[in-house]
């Protein structure tokens, strides 16, 4: 009997392979086939959006930088006319002056003051030459909203890794204390008196700079800020200073530091002492900064969105240090 029980159960097991090899898989493979080709479909048709997107793009900013060019160069020929016109004239002025003084007598000269005095003041009605923006190439035209967030998408998905950045212990403030791996700031209302005095320790504000300087290249790093509701990001050249309560030493409100700033609710990037408003619609858990120095710009961005917050490009004069404050809670380094 246990023989018969086994050889049924073998027969529908049997039974149940054989419907299953011959129906259901054939199924699956055709769905399979049938979802693989719409996946390549859905892969083409979004890739073809965003290509089309990036060739409307390109031609548009081709246009406005062929625009712009042309444009300071239609200026500067003009200014060219204008001042070689000019100096014909101041040429032509002087030519006749000397020729009144080397030719005329004391009275002749006397009975041509009058023109004397409108050849003059013609001249004196030319002026230097002045610096003029218009005669410049403005890099603004380039700046694009769409290029720069797909830029830094594509930046962040081809990068392996982001900057090892450690904070200098020998800068920082004895408001803040530094965590032994020297990648976390936390605030203390009270000064550490243990913190001895150095001529790179910040003595008031609660600053730290990073122990690394960037000069060129591309660089990113990350910071976890969901703990406070006060702090600064950003970066500074090394010339920043240390001390006293000025704005010399506090971040944003000099020509040595740029930064992305929370404070409550108000986001804002401050440089040289401009405060640009931040209309953010929440509060980002971790902030990231990309520094692009061939392009001499400065970037902070959501990591886990991608979204660009803020960009900022301008000419740096030095090596930047990676630069935090901390006025509430803890800010943290991402590893």
């Amino acid at each position: 009997n246990r023989i018969v029980d086994q050889c049924e159960r073998l027969q529908i097991l049997s039974a149940s392979i054989t419907k299953y090899v011959a129906e259901v898989l054939p199924e699956k493979n055709q769905r399979a086939v049938s979802t693989a080709s719409a996946a390549r479909e859905l892969v083409i048709q979004r890739l073809g959006v965003v290509r089309s997107l990036c060739e409307s793009e390109e031609q548009r900013l081709l246009e406005q930088v062929h625009g712009e060019e042309e444009r300071a160069h239609q200026s500067i020929l003009t200014q060219r006319v204008h001042w070689t016109e000019a100096l014909q004239k101041l040429d032509s002025i002087r030519t006749s002056l000397v020729a009144m003084l080397t030719h005329l007598d004391d009275l002749q000269l006397i009975q041509k003051e009058q023109e004397i005095f409108e050849r003059t003041e013609e001249a004196e009605g030319i002026l230097d030459p002045q610096e003029s923006d218009k005669l410049n190439f403005n890099e603004k035209c380039i700046r694009s909203p769409l290029l720069t967030q797909l830029w830094v998408t594509a930046v962040l998905g081809s990068l392996s890794g982001t900057e090892d950045v450690r904070i200098d212990e020998r800068t920082v403030s004895p408001f803040l204390q530094l965590s032994d791996d020297r990648r976390s700031l936390t605030f203390n209302a009270k000064k550490s008196k243990a913190c001895a005095d150095a001529p790179e320790r910040f003595d008031h504000w609660p600053n730290a700079l990073a122990a690394t300087s960037f000069q060129a290249g591309l660089h990113i790093w990350m910071v976890n800020v969901q703990n406070s509701c006060a702090y600064k990001v950003g970066v500074a050249l090394g010339q920043l200073p240390r001390k006293g309560s000025g704005s010399d030493s506090r971040l944003g409100h000099n020509t040595f530091s740029w930064v992305f700033s929370r404070y409550d609710q108000e986001f804002r990037f401050s440089h040289d002492g401009q405060h640009e408003p931040l209309g953010l619609l929440r509060c980002p858990s971790q902030l990231g900064v990309l520094l692009d120095l061939q392009a001499q710009e400065l970037l902070f961005y959501e990591p886990a969105s991608g979204t660009v917050l803020h960009a900022h490009r301008a000419p740096f004069s030095g090596p930047l240090f990676p630069v935090f404050a901390v006025a509430d809670q803890t800010i943290s380094i991402v590893r």
